[in-house]
């Protein structure tokens, strides 16, 4: 069997990463990616053996540039079998669903993002209703029916590696690289640089605890890729000066060795000011043995449990600060939490699982679209 994975491929975050574990993942289906832009991701899946087909740039705005990519995608469908078509995100569902909907193949929507059904994107998606709905939570599954409230959408984690994925540098050699000295505790938040991922909190609880001992440091993974994450990390560095803290926190941009980082750190925190679907950042944290604070909100209340993290309210800087308090000066209780990160990352994500759980919703849907039967 053999399928095809449409995405635009122009960005690099939660989404992009579930595609790169899709195609390094186990299991016996083919799969195959077709994309509208170069970037990391077309890299990151061709190195990982997959076969990417390029569908030109897209501009959604630019009808000329979406009739030219929707013939790319019919060639691709007329030169290679397809038993389904998985649509990534309503961009792609809302440009390239009616293609494959014209070439007579089941059509997958999968969900990434919590669903509100007013944007226009949304709307547009809305037209082409698939045969399946795939949802990376039970939390963004619940928002689907803003789009699709005649289906039942299906729930499939990423297929996050949560096993020994090879050899790290080690965990010394790396602060010491970042200029981390002696016993100082390291805060790492690893996150696209959006308002929703709750850094502006993160340096306000902070700026509270510029006085404690141990000494802490703070290493904000992730990079600007649109002019808007420019203007925000801008003025998070303003913020972070002017609440004297700069010294203590490493803005480090986006970065290909986040497991190392992560083997590197000592506590991860992301304190999300909105709902966010899931969180692999939080899933990559656990595994990497490392106690995930964060708030109360939206998909991370499907992740963490107090085996393995803290939720705090969202908003409250002074009570994110407290529990960043007790966890710099206790080592002992950050082991215990932390110790409970890999089972907890193993029993939500693991990759085989996952995978074959992927594999068996595929399989249906195929199966049920060829006796011509609703999937």
């Amino acid at each position: 069997m053999r399928t095809l994975q449409i995405y635009s491929g122009n960005l690099y975050g939660g989404v992009e990463k579930t595609l790169t574990m899709i195609a390094e993942g186990p299991g016996t289906i083919e799969r195959e990616f077709a994309l509208c832009f170069e970037g990391r991701l077309r890299g990151d899946l061709i190195r990982a053996g997959a076969r990417v087909h390029d569908l030109g740039r897209v501009r959604a705005r630019w009808p000329w540039t979406v009739a030219r990519a929707r013939r790319a995608l019919r060639a691709v469908l007329a030169r290679t079998r397809f038993e389904v078509v998985i649509c990534h995100s309503a961009w792609s569902q809302a440009i390239f669903g009616p293609v494959v909907r014209q070439a007579g193949l089941p059509l997958v929507f999968w969900l990434h993002d919590v669903a509100a059904g007013r944007h226009w994107i949304e709307r547009w998606a809305r037209l082409t209703v698939p045969d399946v709905v795939i949802c990376n939570s039970r939390f963004t599954a619940r928002s689907a029916a803003s789009m699709y409230p005649h289906l039942s959408p299906e729930v499939v984690r990423p297929p996050v590696l949560t096993e020994d994925g090879g050899p790290l540098p080690q965990r010394a050699d790396v602060r010491r690289g970042l200029g981390v000295d002696g016993d100082a505790v390291v805060i790492i938040q690893v996150a696209r640089l959006e308002p929703l991922k709750g850094h502006d909190a993160h340096l306000e609880a902070l700026s509270l605890l510029k006085d404690i001992a141990p000494r802490w440091l703070c290493w904000m993974v992730g990079g600007a890729q649109r002019p808007h994450e420019t203007t925000y990390l801008r003025a998070l560095q303003r913020k972070a000066a002017d609440l004297g803290i700069a010294d203590r926190v490493r803005f480090l941009g986006q970065r290909t060795d986040v497991a190392a980082l992560l083997g590197a750190a000592d506590i991860h925190c992301q304190p999300n000011v909105r709902p966010d679907a899931f969180g692999i950042a939080f899933v990559e944290a656990l595994a990497a043995g490392l106690p995930v604070v964060t708030t109360a909100l939206g998909g991370a209340l499907e992740i963490l449990d107090d085996t393995c993290g803290v939720l705090v309210p969202p908003g409250d800087p002074r009570a994110l600060a407290s529990v960043l308090r007790r966890l710099i000066g206790d080592p002992a209780l950050r082991a215990r939490i932390g110790a409970g990160g890999p089972p907890r990352a193993r029993q939500l994500c693991d990759a085989a699982t996952q995978m074959h759980r992927l594999d068996s919703v595929l399989v249906s849907v195929a199966a049920a679209c060829a006796v011509g039967a609703p999937a």
